[in-house]
């Protein structure tokens, strides 16, 4: 055998016994994804919060299939790639019904005439669809939405050691690159995860109720934050359990 074939051979052995090694970045991606899908959804409902609030109109048109096609839309131009629906992962799966099982239980509410603001902002609708999402991923995956401690209004979105960190260490500098990620492997209550946190920013929409003058009621009655346009309002993380 000449060396060339032996070489061949070896390379083609090694091929054999090496395991397979995920991707470096098949986590990041993943996490990515999901990430985008959640903000996609949630879009749906920023989007037409006015016409939910709309007394004189009944049925709104935001059925949980219609929301969950905008949402699919709205994917795919972030992400610049559709969805195979007929071969979601796990997790993408695990969002849309969720989404879907947010939206068929609150079509009452939406869909209610005579009653102009519902309550169903899209925090709130992101909440709900995040807890949706976390039972049927136990053990698996959790997201969340967070915030910089002085402007979580809910304490079950109150960041952990972790998020809190990451927030005013990174997210909160200067000179950190806006809208960029941080992922990393590390524990969550003793379990090896991955995890991944994205920052979000106040946009015109987020005003209304988190901008000035601070310790103003907003429309929900709660007291506005005096946040600025383009400032860190909040972050969604995500966790992938090893």
């Amino acid at each position: 055998m000449n060396i060339k074939n032996q070489f061949y051979m070896l390379v083609c052995i090694a091929l054999l016994i090496t395991p397979e090694i995920p991707l470096a970045n098949e986590k990041d991606e993943i996490s990515q994804d999901l990430t985008t899908l959640f903000r996609s959804a949630r879009k749906v409902i920023s989007v037409n919060q006015g016409h939910i609030n709309k007394s004189d109109i009944g049925d709104k048109g935001l059925s949980a299939q219609s929301v969950s096609d905008k949402a699919l839309n709205n994917y795919s131009k972030a992400r610049s790639k559709a969805l195979n629906i007929d071969s979601l992962t796990l997790g993408q799966k695990a969002m849309l019904e969720a989404v879907k099982d947010v939206m068929n239980e609150n079509q009452d509410l939406i869909n209610e005439k005579g009653v102009g603001f519902k309550g169903f902002l899209p925090a709130i609708f992101a909440r709900q669809v995040a807890n949706k999402f976390n039972i049927k991923m136990a053990g698996k995956m959790k997201i969340k939405l967070t915030a910089p401690k002085a402007y979580v209004r809910n304490r079950a979105n109150r960041p952990d050691k972790w998020e809190h960190n990451i927030i005013e260490t990174m997210f909160k500098k200067s000179d950190y690159k806006k809208g960029e990620s941080f992922s990393e492997n590390t524990q969550v209550k003793g379990k090896n995860a991955y995890r991944f946190i994205l920052p979000e920013y106040y946009g015109p929409s987020c005003l209304s109720c988190h901008g000035s003058p601070k310790g103003e009621r907003d429309i929900t009655g709660g007291k506005k934050e005096g946040g600025v346009l383009n400032e860190l309002g909040g972050a969604i993380s995500l966790i992938i359990y090893n």
